[in-house]
């Protein structure tokens, strides 16, 4: 099996120490004792017993354990070989591997609210941003139209803040949709609830351009203050220049609403 074929004996020690043995049996378990037992656990024991190499550092432990979980159906050891390979994580960074990992977990067939959603609706949000732009030397290429069906089930079923404002974004560029600002304000609306700082920002960057300077500029202020750092630049340069286009008492008004929608939300 694929799980003892790097590392062998660490894996081993790993999941020798993990058995509940009677007393005095221990010491009789020899490797092929420990392997035959652990082809009997099931893919959940061992994803618990990757997850727990993984945070102690043994990544390449993890990733031979989280391998023999995935190729055995675990869904949550798939996504993690996925993020593992997309982000370089432990191993060197494969965008077509993480594209074939984020493929097998949403092709699964989980019920929103189900203790699986999660990693499904971040792999169809991952497969459609590598199908937004492709994937270089691969035989990936852009679909927006597929990236589109993506983001659209994480969005609709899972209601997922990052799809909603993949979506959102889609519909005010028309990349792939009919150009609607209006939808687009819909989906950013929704993913803004749940917190969404890139959403805030552009429904606020909307609601401006639209003629609601006071609450479009406080939402974006308030979207920049809680960012991520990926976020700041762009969303730091919207705020500037609506910034700059307002009147001062709007501004003051502005900073101070800001300071409530960080408090009570955007909804």
């Amino acid at each position: 099996m694929r799980i003892f074929e790097a590392g062998k004996t660490a894996v081993l020690a790993g999941l020798v120490a993990s058995f509940v043995t009677l007393p005095g049996t221990a010491h009789a378990l020899d490797e092929n004792a420990v392997i035959q037992e652990q082809e009997k656990r099931s893919p959940w024991a061992v994803f618990r017993f990757a997850f727990s190499a993984y945070k102690r550092g043994d990544k390449e432990e993890a990733l031979e354990a989280y391998r023999y979980a995935a190729e055995n159906g675990q869904v949550g050891a798939r996504w993690k070989l996925a993020r593992m390979y997309a982000e370089g994580d432990g191993v060197a960074r494969n965008d077509r591997e993480a594209f074939k990992f984020f493929s097998a977990v949403a092709q699964q067939d989980v019920r929103p609210g189900s203790p699986d959603e999660t990693y499904v609706s971040d792999a169809l949000v991952a497969l459609g941003k590598y199908l937004k732009t492709g994937i270089p030397d691969s035989p990936i290429r852009a679909n927006p139209l597929a990236a589109q069906e993506h983001f659209m089930r994480a969005a609709a079923t899972y209601r997922n803040p990052e799809a909603q404002y993949q979506v959102g974004r889609m519909f005010l560029d028309g990349d792939g949709v009919a150009q609607s600002v209006q939808q687009a304000a819909r989906w950013f609306q929704l993913a803004a609830e749940k917190g969404h700082s890139g959403a805030q920002a552009m429904l606020g960057h909307i609601l401006f351009e639209s003629g609601r300077v006071v609450k479009g500029l406080a939402m974006m202020t308030a979207a920049l203050d809680r960012a991520a750092p990926h976020d700041v630049g762009w969303i730091r340069a919207m705020q500037e220049q609506a910034f700059a286009l307002a009147g001062e008492s709007d501004r003051r008004t502005a900073i101070a609403l800001a300071h409530d929608l960080r408090d009570n939300g955007f909804d």
